[in-house]
């Protein structure tokens, strides 16, 4: 048992690579006697430092924090600094002690280490960044133990001293949950039984990092969890201080008596978004046009590789709304208006987390999942919104109940059965129309989320609130914090008021109005997660992966994505793909911005337009894919147009996230002046396509009889070669409609499915530039054909099959061939309830709509 312990110890610090992590390498211990060992040139000497001298130099000690096995020598290394790295003017005096009555002291002198002091001079001359190391020797003792702490008091003389006091923390041991042999049930349980109130409060509770009063803090309220919100990064913005950052909070967390490690959390909603230099992917709307389920998991997976890598194990994503409303400023981060689209895009989890049982979640290249938000956020009514200035964003889903199961309950469904290890709660109402209640916020909805989500669905990871949610629960701040817990939430994000939530958790449970079963249901839930992350053993980041962020490899599956999120909604003439020996004119906002194809979530929380980040604008790709022809960039298109055989005017959005990107909030669905401009202009004067970058559907249709060719680009990311790939023919055009666009905004909200459904394209709408054959009597003939192979491979059991799935495809293609641009309602419903069909596995069925749209073409 000791060797084992003494080898997990060493592979927690090392990550099982051998290697020491960006902190913990001043954690190992080592001899066996008290002493004092220069590290740096210069004879120890009498005296003290003059009023002068504190003015220009400080003490500084390498950690805060020295975790040491029992039995183990714990050094402390201390040393000076000076303005401007000059050498020492006066010597400077520390003189130093064990302090067994300091604040937060529980060893004991004599029986659980040697009681140390003594003094250092640095002397006037010593190099800034000089060092001295103080040991202090730690007893082997019989029996297991939570961890203890010793204080180095540090009394400075002639500098300014460390902001606080350096702690040895004697290693917890010997108790059954550091067994990592034991099942994780039981490793839990035992745990949970040594913790106090106080403690287990701690785990429920999430600050921002940098919210902290004190690192400090991190130990004395025994936090849970960190996180960093949109845009909330270390400085330097790298992946190495992206690790070092987490590391130093991990090592915080170990002077605690039981040492329970932190679980670190990012919003990495399309890739490490926080993080420059990272791989970004097309944002969710552009992976569902991209009918890729296989494409999602990969998407998921390059990005829990990323996240990893720095240190980060939590990942609060994906998505699972279904947006119903373009109006929404978050429909971007949706697959879609279809929830058996949502569905279909839920292999992300496995991409993100691995295997469903969470046997995966150890792995260097793995991070727990959450979905958010349950439930109902993408239904907000349009004017409901009492946050800020939103319109729709955090406002009131209303809904039959029949309709929550079919549209807003069926992907959360999914993602239990998928093992989901968190789930986050919306900021949003629900009001169920029938059931004789006012709207109740979700973080209070105990029916949803203790009765549904836990109850009936069976979720047994835990739940964690949003930004400061519970303030918006109606009622005083206990009333807030007990409401939602004992609705169910068991982590609770208060980045700022962290200390407020802790002790006011503490009294409403003292006062009996939350159980401590409850409170041990949350924790419970909590550690589970903590056990399955491996935290317990390698709380310290692997970095293993850190060259791989952003790699060559990572970004191929970008731009493979980018390309299979293209929508071709209009191609007149076979304007695409362009040929690499025509003379193209480019112009619009978005077609050499980075930020604009990047969007909201990207560096910062609503992202920016411009260069940010690292990778490759939409133009820069087309440059690359057609090196040798003559490309004109002009965004305002004011350069003259003669002498070109093409234009490809790339306009749409400017980034925004949430509520501040809400249709009435200084937004619209239309493109602006200037683009506008630039598509008049362009395709007045040749063939013309013309790209839309934007989260969301935008009003063209006043323009589309002027554009030849018209792309729905999305999102798509920092790759925008992937786009180009499209555009030069690397790759076909095969993306389809997440979302029905809509001809004007007072069709809104407009979806598949509706009784009433008259489009200006239809969900599900998407051409091809793959050479195709219609069969030789006609496409009426080749639709009974595909129908007829359809019923045999139903009859074969075989009918939501990849064979099957080509074969509405094919029927598809027919379909948009025939119609061309004259889609009529007639057409556009059947059309779009096809797409639906097929994604529920009902291959015959979208046939049977496909064609009845083909007829209702004439």
């Amino acid at each position: 048992m000791p060797g084992q312990r003494r080898l997990r110890r060493q592979r927690r610090r090392t990550g099982e690579h051998g290697r020491l992590g960006p902190t913990a390498a001043s954690l190992v211990a080592g001899a066996a006697v008290v002493a004092l060992l220069p590290l740096t040139g210069g004879a120890a000497a009498a005296g003290h430092a003059t009023a002068d001298g504190s003015l220009k130099a400080r003490v500084v000690t390498d950690a805060a924090v020295y975790p040491v096995e029992e039995g183990a020598t714990a050094r402390v290394r201390i040393s000076v600094a000076t303005t401007g790295s000059a050498p020492l003017g006066a010597p400077v005096t520390v003189d130093y002690a064990t302090d067994a009555d300091g604040a937060g002291a529980t060893a004991s002198p004599g029986e659980d280490y040697r009681p140390a002091e003594g003094s250092v001079t640095f002397p006037a001359g010593t190099a800034s960044g000089a060092s001295r190391t103080v040991e202090v020797v730690t007893a082997r003792g019989g029996g297991a133990e939570p961890a203890e702490t010793v204080p180095l008091r540090l009394t400075v003389s002639g500098a300014k001293a460390p902001a606080e006091p350096p702690r040895v923390v004697i290693d917890a041991h010997g108790l059954p949950y550091l067994d990592p042999k034991l099942p994780v049930r039981q490793r839990v349980k035992d745990l949970l039984s040594r913790m106090s109130l106080k403690e287990k409060a701690g785990q429920m509770t999430q600050a921002e990092r940098g919210a902290l009063t004190s690192p400090g803090d991190i130990a004395a309220y025994g936090l849970g969890s960190l996180l960093s919100g949109g845009g909330s990064v270390p400085t330097p913005d790298t992946p190495e201080a992206w690790a070092r950052m987490v590391d130093a909070f991990q090592l915080r967390a170990q002077a605690t008596r039981f040492q329970i490690p932190l679980v670190y959390g990012v919003d990495a909603v399309h890739g490490h978004n926080n993080l420059v230099g990272a791989t970004i992917m097309p944002h969710n709307i552009g992976l569902g046009a991209a009918r890729d389920p296989r494409m999602a998991e990969r998407t998921g997976a390059v990005t829990a590789s990323e996240v990893r890598a720095t240190g980060v194990p939590w990942d609060f994503a994906p998505c699972l709304c279904v947006s119903r409303d373009e109006r929404w400023g978050r429909a971007y981060e949706s697959f879609g208006e279809d929830p058996a689209l949502v569905i279909a895009m839920e292999p992300v989890i496995r991409g993100l987390q691995g295997s469903p049982s969470g046997k995966d979640l150890d792995r260097g290249d793995k991070v727990l999942a959450t979905a958010k938000h349950f439930v109902g956020d993408g239904g907000t009514e349009f004017g409901s919104s009492t946050t800020d200035g939103y319109t729709i964003d955090q406002g009131v889903t209303k809904v039959t109940r029949e309709e929550l199961e079919k549209i807003h309950l069926a992907p959360y469904r999914e993602a239990v059965r998928r093992g989901v290890g968190t789930v986050m709660p919306s900021y949003s109402s629900l009001d169920i129309l029938g059931d004789g209640r006012p709207p109740l916020k979700m973080h209070a909805d105990g029916a949803m989320i203790n009765g549904v989500l836990k109850g009936r669905m069976g979720f047994d990871g835990f739940v964690v609130s949003d930004w400061k949610a519970i303030d918006q629960i109606p009622g005083d701040y206990p009333s807030d914090v007990r409401t939602s817990v004992n609705a169910g939430v068991d982590m609770v994000m208060v980045p700022t008021a962290y200390a407020d939530f802790h002790s006011t958790l503490v009294d409403e449970v003292e006062a009996g109005r939350i159980s401590r079963a409850r409170i041990d249901d949350a924790v419970s839930r909590i550690l589970t997660a903590k056990f399955r992350l491996g935290l317990f053993e390698k709380p310290y980041a692997d970095t293993s992966n850190l060259g791989r962020i952003g790699s060559a490899g990572h970004r191929a599956v970008a731009r493979e994505a980018a390309a299979k999120s293209q929508v071709l909604l209009k191609n007149g003439g076979g304007v695409l793909p362009l040929k690499p020996s025509q003379k193209v004119y480019v112009a619009g906002s978005s077609a050499d911005d980075l930020g604009n194809q990047t969007g909201g979530w990207t560096i910062t929380w609503q992202g920016s337009s411009g260069r940010h980040t690292e990778g490759t604008t939409i133009l820069e790709g087309m440059r690359k894919a057609a090196a040798d022809s003559a490309i004109t960039y002009s965004r305002d298109a004011s350069a003259p147009t003669d002498g070109h055989d093409v234009g490809v005017v790339v306009v749409g959005e400017t980034p925004y996230a949430e509520g501040a990107g809400d249709v009435g909030n200084g937004h619209d669905l239309r493109l602006s002046k200037a683009d506008r401009a630039a598509v008049d202009r362009v395709c007045g004067a040749m063939k013309c396509a013309v790209l839309i970058v934007s989260g969301r559907p935008q009003l063209i249709g006043d323009r589309l009889g002027d554009i030849d060719a018209l792309v729905a680009s999305w999102l798509p990311g920092t790759e925008g070669d992937g786009v180009a790939d499209v555009l030069y023919g690397k790759r076909p055009f095969t993306g389809q409609l997440p979302v029905t666009w809509p001809k004007s905004e007072a069709q809104l909200p407009i979806n598949v499915g509706d009784a009433a459904y008259d489009p200006q394209y239809p969900y599900g709408w998407g051409l091809t530039t793959t050479a195709r054959a219609s069969g030789t009597d006609g496409g009426a003939k080749r639709l009974g054909e595909l129908t007829a192979e359809a019923r045999v491979l139903r009859k074969a059991g075989r009918a939501d099959s990849a064979e099957g799935r080509a074969l509405v495809t094919a029927a598809r293609l027919l379909v948009q061939d025939r119609v061309g641009q004259k889609i009529t309602p007639a057409v556009a419903k059947p059309f779009a309830e096809a797409d639906h069909l097929l994604l529920g596995g009902d291959v015959t069925g979208a046939l049977r709509k496909l064609r009845a749209a083909y007829r209702a073409a004439g």
